[in-house]
């Protein structure tokens, strides 16, 4: 007999098809080999799966039947094919990941070793930048965002939560005083994330839903984490920022998270964002993967 696979593709094409040129011209291949894969695979079943006319071929009641098992068969087949061709493809190439610059600095770049470890073949180009990038215009496989994403025709893929914690240094707590409650925060040194409105210059949001508004004000506002994170550790003030940016302050001692009567904001998370490919590139499945596994809960003590 004439290779089976074959005979079931022939087969599921002409049930669509309603012809075996048709069938022929969609599998690539003459006329005459279509006809003979369809008629070994009836031989073989010692059945009818045809009504042949002059005009068009449809299906028998056996037909009809059999298709089901046989369309099972060819998905499976593709599915089968597919993963192993993912096993079997190498990880290779240049990986441009575009990401946050203070998440990247602190909790990407550190891992990218690991990655390339994991992947000697893979170069990763990396890009710094709080602004929203686009991907597709700009060339991006992959990026990092974090907070609420906009609707678009991208793909998603949420890698961790972003708590936020409200911190102050030793010293300042010691001068100052340590607010109880959410109130007494406008008696503070807040320090405003200009890129936030939620934690931003003028007013700061706490609670599940985000309703309870307190009015705040500083010395110091900055659009970046890190900066304001330096200043609250050298006693400047009150910092509201994401739990990434200071757990290595609070373990060391220098920040101090406040336990205030309303629970500090949790962002959207933090995502995987990539263009809507049907099937993205192994470099970036692999390293989706990756910052997956690196920013679990049990691998990554601030998204526990």
């Amino acid at each position: 007999m004439l290779d089976r696979v074959t005979g079931l593709q022939v087969f599921s094409r002409v049930a669509v098809l309603g012809s075996l040129s048709g069938a022929a011209r969609a599998l690539n291949m003459s006329q005459t080999m279509a006809t003979k894969h369809m008629a070994a695979l009836e031989d073989h079943l010692g059945i009818k799966l045809l009504h042949r006319t002059t005009r068009q071929m449809t299906l028998t009641e056996a037909g009809r039947s059999y298709l089901e098992a046989a369309e099972r068969i060819l998905a499976d087949l593709e599915e089968a094919d597919a993963a192993a061709a993912q096993a079997a493809v190498e990880v290779r190439g240049t990986l441009r990941l575009n990401v946050p610059v203070s998440f990247g600095i602190l909790e990407v770049a550190p891992r990218l070793p690991a990655l390339s470890r994991l992947h000697p073949a893979l170069k990763v180009d990396l890009g710094l930048n709080d602004r929203q990038v686009n991907l597709l215009e700009e060339g991006w496989d992959l990026v990092i965002r974090i907070g609420a994403l906009q609707e678009s025709s991208l793909i998603a893929r949420k890698l961790a939560p972003c708590r936020t914690l409200v911190c102050a240094a030793p010293d300042y707590l010691a001068r100052q005083g340590t607010p109880k409650t959410i109130a007494e925060l406008t008696d503070h040194a807040c320090l405003g994330y200009t890129l936030s409105p939620a934690v931003g210059l003028n007013s700061w949001l706490f609670g599940p839903d985000r309703k309870q508004r307190v009015s705040v004000s500083g010395p110091l506002v900055a659009n970046n984490g890190d900066a304001l994170v330096a200043a609250a550790v050298a006693g400047q003030g009150i910092v509201y920022q994401p739990a990434f940016l200071v757990a290595r302050e609070i373990a060391a001692g220098t920040l101090v998270a406040l336990d205030l009567d309303h629970a500090p904001i949790e962002f959207d998370g933090i995502f995987a964002v990539y263009p809507s490919d049907r099937r993205p590139p192994a470099k970036v499945r692999a390293a989706i993967d990756f910052f997956a596994d690196q920013f679990s809960p049990a691998t990554c003590s601030w998204t526990a």
